[in-house]
Parts: C-alpha cells; sequence; structure tokens
C-alpha cells in the first residue's frame, strides 16, 4: 500500500485556519486472473508455428494412408472388374469418338469372356488339384523309396531304405516348426507393413490436402508439367459441365490432353474440350487456372487453334519470363544490313524462345501501349533495322520531344521533335507533304519503283487531341473529315501502300478519341503493349485477335516492358492464332546512335529538316543546295523529292523541266553520273558563290 503525501499549507492570513490535502497514488494496477493467464497461454500454444506444423505432419501422414488405400482399393477393383473399359467408354462417348468407343466396347467383351472362362476353370480345380496332389504324393514316395533302395544297397543296411523318407519328414517337420515360431510376430507386424505400404502409395501420390503438404511441393515451385496436373487444373476451374466429363473419363481426362511438347521457356499443350465446355469459358478462367497450374496469370497464355472445341495452353516454367532476353542482332551484329522488300526487322523472341522477325513490306504500322511500356523503343527498333536499308526515307515527327529519336538526325529528311501544338501542326504538314508524294507516284507511269517513304509519328495521341486551327478554321486534331492530321493519315491508309509511302505510328492508351476508329483498323501491323482494360485491347488489335486469345490488358504494366501482343501478316503465327506475344529486343540509346553512324555511313548524306517552313519567298537555287546537303552528288530524282518535303507549296509540283531551268546558266546544271542524271555539290556551292548580287537566283519558285 502506497504512502499518501500530506502537503502543509502555510497560511497567509493568521485568521485562516492550517489545512491538511492529501493527494493519494495512481491506484496500483489490478493482477491479471489466473485463467486470462492460462487462456493466452494456449492460444500461444497452439498458434506457434511448431504446433501448426506438428498438426499438418499429422494430417498429411493420415491422409498418405487413408488414401493411399483408397488408391489400392481402386487399383484392385479395377483389376477384378470391367470398370476401367467402362469408364473408358463413357470418356469416348463424351468426347464423340464413337469409333474409339466401339474399340473399348470390343475389350470389355473379350475381358468378360477371358473373366467367365476362369471362373469356369475354378469349379473343376479342386477334383484336379486333389488329383494331381495324390499322384505327385506318389511318386514322391516311390522316388524316395527307390533312393532308399539303393542307398541300402550300397551300404549293406536295409535299415537305409526309409532314411530319405524320414529325412523329408524331419524337414518337413522343421518348416512347420520354423513357420510356428514366426506366425505370431508375423500377425502382429503383418498390419503394419499394410500400413506402411498404403502410406508409401499415398506420399508417392501426394494424396493429401493442399494446406497440409510440405511448402516445398505446396508451393509447386518449378513443378514440372505433366498430364495429371493439366487435367486436375482444368477439372478444378469451377465450370461443372467439365468437371463432371472429367469425371466420366476413364482415363481421368487423359483423352482431352494431346501431346505436351517444350516450347522455348515453357510447355504448349492442345485441349479438346467435352461436349458442352465452350473455350471462352476456360480463357474467361485464366487467372484460376494459372493458380491451379502453380502458375502466375502471365505465366499461362490461352489461345484458339483451328480444331474446333481446342484451347491451346502455352505454361511458362516458374520465373522464366521475368528473365531478360538477349540483345538485339542489330547490336551484336555490326554487318548487318536490311532489305525493306526481302528482308524481316529481328524483333525479339516469341514465347517459344524462337526468333520473332517482322516484315515491314507495304505495311501500315500501328504500335499502342499504356506509358513507359517500351512503346517508342520497340518502335525505333523496326526504325533502326530499316535505316539499314540505304533507299529508305524517314518523315519522323516525335512529339514527346524529349530526344528518343535525335539519333536520326542527319539520317532522316524531316524530323520534327515537341509537344506543343506548333509542333503538331509542323507534324500535319509534314504527314500532308507525304500525301502529295504519295499522289505524285500515282500519277507516274505505270511500272515505276519508288523507293519506301515511311512516314513515323510517336506519341500520335497528341495529333488526335491538338484543338489549334487554321486560318480557315479548320482543325489539325480531331477524327472528323475536316481534321487535317486524321484526313492526311487516312489518305496514306487508302493508297500509299501501293506506291511505297508508309504511316507508322505509336500511341498511348488507345481510345476513341486519340485514336479513331478508322485510323487504328487501317494499319496491317498492329501490336499492342500493356494496357488496362479489355476494351482498350479491342481497340488496339480488333475483336479477331482478342477473341482468339490476344490479351494485351493481361500483361502487368511495369514488369513485361517490351512486351507486346502482335496481329500482322507480317510475322509467323502459329497456324489457327490470330496473334503471337512478343518480347522485344531493347536497344538503348547508345546503341541505337551506334546504328544510326552505320546506316549513315551507307548513305550520301542527309540534311535533315528540323521545320517546315512554309509561305514566303524562296531561293530555288539554295534550295536546291540545301537538299543536296554534304553528298557529292545526287540524283535528280531524290533532289525533286526533298525539295517537295522541304516546302510542298513550293515545289510539290516540280519536274525536271523545273529544276533544269532554275539550274541553267548557273554552271550547276545536271549532269550524267553512271548514266543517270545527276546535281553536283561542288557546282552548287560554286554557282552560289559566283551568282549576281541582283538576286536573279532567287526567283520565286
Amino acid at each position: 500500500m502506497s504512502e499518501n503525501v500530506v502537503h502543509l499549507h502555510k497560511p497567509t492570513d493568521p485568521a485562516a485556519v492550517t489545512t491538511l490535502t492529501v493527494v493519494p497514488d495512481a491506484p496500483p494496477a489490478r493482477p491479471v486472473p489466473l485463467w486470462v493467464r492460462s487462456g493466452r497461454a494456449v492460444k500461444a500454444a497452439v498458434t506457434h508455428e511448431r504446433t501448426r506444423a506438428a498438426a499438418r505432419a499429422a494430417a498429411r501422414h493420415t491422409s498418405y494412408t487413408f488414401n493411399g488405400g483408397r488408391i489400392v482399393a481402386r487399383r484392385a477393383w479395377d483389376g477384378r472388374t470391367g470398370s476401367r473399359y467402362e469408364r473408358m467408354i463413357r470418356a469416348a462417348e463424351a468426347a464423340g469418338n464413337l469409333e474409339a468407343a466401339e474399340e473399348w466396347e470390343e475389350r470389355l467383351q473379350r475381358f468378360r469372356a477371358a473373366r467367365h472362362h476362369r471362373r469356369m476353370d475354378l469349379l473343376h480345380s479342386p477334383v484336379e488339384a486333389a488329383k494331381g496332389v495324390a499322384v505327385g504324393a506318389g511318386m514322391s514316395v516311390g522316388v524316395l523309396v527307390g533312393l532308399g533302395v539303393v542307398l541300402a544297397i550300397s551300404t549293406g543296411q536295409a535299415a537305409d531304405v526309409i532314411t530319405p523318407l524320414a529325412a523329408t519328414i524331419d524337414f518337413i517337420a522343421l518348416l512347420i516348426r520354423i513357420v510356428q515360431i514366426v506366425w505370431g510376430p508375423a500377425l502382429t507386424i503383418g498390419p503394419f507393413l499394410a500400413l506402411l505400404a498404403l502410406w508409401a502409395v499415398g506420399r508417392k501420390q501426394q494424396a493429401a490436402p493442399q494446406w497440409a503438404l510440405p511448402a516445398n511441393v505446396r508451393s509447386g515451385e518449378g513443378e514440372p508439367i505433366t498430364p495429371s496436373i493439366v487435367v486436375k487444373a482444368l477439372r478444378d476451374l469451377g465450370i461443372p459441365a467439365l468437371r463432371t466429363a472429367i469425371k466420366d473419363m476413364g482415363d481421368a481426362g487423359a483423352s482431352m490432353l494431346g501431346l505436351i511438347t517444350i516450347a522455348g521457356c515453357g510447355v504448349e499443350v492442345d485441349v479438346t474440350l467435352p461436349s458442352g465446355v465452350s473455350t471462352n469459358e476456360v480463357q474467361n478462367k485464366r487467372r484460376k487456372l494459372a493458380e491451379n497450374l502453380t502458375r502466375h496469370e502471365h505465366e499461362v497464355f490461352i489461345t484458339i487453334p483451328q480444331a474446333a472445341r481446342t484451347v491451346r495452353l502455352w505454361i511458362a516454367d516458374s520465373g522464366a519470363l521475368d528473365e531478360p532476353i538477349g540483345p538485339s542482332p542489330l547490336v551484336t551484329d555490326d554487318t548487318m544490313t536490311a532489305n525493306y522488300k526481302t528482308g524481316r526487322a529481328p524483333w525479339g523472341q516469341d514465347l517459344r524462345g524462337d526468333a520473332a522477325a517482322l516484315s515491314l513490306y507495304q505495311r501500315h504500322l500501328l504500335i499502342t501501349g499504356l506509358s513507359n511500356q517500351g512503346k517508342t523503343v520497340a518502335l525505333r527498333s523496326l526504325a533502326l533495322w530499316l535505316s539499314l536499308d540505304r533507299s529508305v526515307q524517314f518523315l519522323m515527327g516525335d512529339l514527346k520531344g524529349v530526344g528518343d529519336w535525335a539519333m536520326f538526325d542527319g539520317l532522316a529528311s524531316t524530323l520534327i521533335q515537341g509537344p506543343t501544338d506548333e509542333h503538331v501542326i509542323q507534324v500535319t504538314e509534314m504527314v500532308e507533304g507525304a500525301v502529295d508524294e504519295m499522289n505524285r507516284r500515282i500519277q507516274a507511269p505505270p511500272g515505276t519503283v519508288f523507293p519506301p517513304l515511311i512516314v513515323l509519328v510517336d506519341e500520335a495521341q497528341v495529333a488526335f487531341m491538338c484543338p489549334a486551327k487554321d486560318e480557315d478554321k479548320r482543325p489539325y486534331g480531331g477524327s472528323k473529315a475536316n481534321s487535317r492530321y486524321f484526313m492526311a493519315v487516312r489518305k496514306i491508309h487508302n493508297q500509299g501502300r501501293a506506291v511505297n509511302v508508309l504511316m507508322w505510328q505509336g500511341t498511348q492508351d488507345p481510345t476513341n478519341e486519340n485514336l479513331p476508329k478508322l485510323v487504328r483498323e487501317g494499319a496491317h501491323t498492329r501490336a499492342s503493349l500493356a494496357l488496362g482494360t479489355e476494351s482498350q485491347a479491342r481497340m488496339a488489335l480488333g475483336d479477331k485477335a482478342v477473341d482468339g486469345g490476344a490479351a494485351p490488358n493481361l500483361l502487368r504494366p511495369g514488369l513485361d516492358k517490351g512486351t507486346l501482343v502482335v496481329a500482322s501478316d507480317g510475322i509467323t503465327i502459329p497456324a489457327g492464332q490470330s496473334s503471337i506475344t512478343v518480347r522485344t529486343h531493347y536497344i538503348d540509346d547508345d546503341a541505337a546512335t551506334a546504328i544510326t553512324d552505320r546506316a549513315k555511313a551507307l548513305r550520301d548524306g542527309v540534311t535533315t529538316l528540323h521545320t517546315i517552313e512554309r509561305g514566303e519567298d524562296r531561293d530555288p537555287l539554295a534550295d536546291i543546295a540545301s537538299v543536296v546537303g554534304m553528298a557529292s552528288r545526287v540524283l535528280t530524282q531524290d533532289v525533286l523529292k526533298r525539295l517537295a518535303t522541304l516546302n510542298a507549296d513550293a515545289y510539290g509540283k516540280w519536274s525536271f523541266i523545273d529544276l533544269k531551268r532554275v539550274l541553267d546558266g548557273t554552271g550547276a546544271e545536271p549532269y550524267k553520273s553512271d548514266g543517270r542524271m545527276v546535281v553536283g555539290r561542288d557546282r552548287l556551292t560554286r554557282a552560289l558563290a559566283n551568282r549576281d548580287g541582283d538576286g536573279s537566283a532567287s526567283a520565286d519558285g
């Protein structure tokens, strides 16, 4: 009991009475009752990990023994009856295979006939056995007596006649004695040995609840895919018709499966579903199927092959998809070149581990996905490969403007970089210039071969959503008939392919607002990285690809960077599938710069324009010199194309006659080199240096 504290207050007033103030201490803590402490101790003991482990071990080994008995009993029943054949007949009927059902019916009839024959033999076996024993015993006694007679003649002792018979009787007595000694312990130990055998059968089959299995078995990490695992995973999907059909199949569902084959960093198997189960029911259970297979959702892919009522499962090795693939051949092989018409760009690897190469010949391209998933790198790697074909020309617009395409400066004819409305206007006019070039090519004589012109716009959603309008109140963005960017893209999609003018676009987060339907459906090659929803996946790849199993919305944002789903006839897709999943090679900025340096070395030199100038007086001679750039000489056809790109209004309709008109009398007239008309850089330089100061060479083009 704590003491009280007494405070004496001395009064200031003599008349005041001295008072005592008693301040008690805090009350002592009440003791915890014994029953509470005991309950806590019991709870701690029950919830302790050792207690749980012991409980799991007891449940596990008990289940091994019990279920092992069930397994042995079922095997014995199957061996003695025709139940196995009856299950196989039901399985064949469920799968609609009547020929297999008839074959199993014949086997069942043969089994029943053989069993009947054995049972009839058992009726006569006691008599035959008795006769055999009697004859055998008589012959044995005769042999022993004969042996005794021989022994007696040899020894001269008549008593030796029964010596072999007596020895045999003594031996039989010894065996009886041994059995009498062993019988008791055998009766005691026998049940334990039988239980041990049942436990061993159950343990081999892991016949115990999942929660009771050891941690390494329960996790299934790295567990190989076997037919029984696949069938069990399908059975436990929660589809009643599928579960019932598997239960009725005599082979426990094994007849549904094709061969399990090694496919890259995983395995592949076709599953023929029983009647009453549709493929989309299995597709919609992808996560549960993956978990039943002890895999993550992103490690299982479900596609629909050509065969009816069949799904194709690709199951990755645990953790394999988180490992990076090797470097791009563009980086490792510095002698590689490209061929626009016959070649294929080395893009990455498919899930089987095979090289995934994409043909770019006369195919418009669209790559989409969420931000920061590797869209620009995937698009850029295709342009890097194609740059190694010296005949390919590029017009590029990067509406992000952070330098992802800066290495194409000096390689692309036009490179516009920036996210503002002014940059969108510049990119729109660049695309419209490509439309003018397309129209010029279309009007050329039949049979004319044109070099490929790639019009590439990254972050195209910025252009579609641009609110700016021109002086005629026509919007640059949007998806209406008067939208300048939209209509320019549509025109290239409609007619550009025939004259090798191709539209490549990269865009984020596809919606009807930032990627109009007509534009996305105009692309021959459509690829998508990770997306948020199935509706976005349908916008990116189309209904056919998604209905066939394409699911970029199930890729993991941030973790599956560079992995995209491709729908295109330009890439090898397994028969019956509408898309393929590709893990693209990562090419960083330094490696990309090294590749473009090799591409520039293949060319005579390209002057890259960073703006599209419009509305001012032109100096044709100076413009010709600028488009010739550092090249010693350039074909007159290429000069005309570059002038049209430089300013479509001034030079879009120029012909060779116009070019010759400007250069005549300047000393820089076109001349033949190797049988083709060219314009020389040195002659242009001298003409600019020597031209009159009155500006005669500055006539309006």
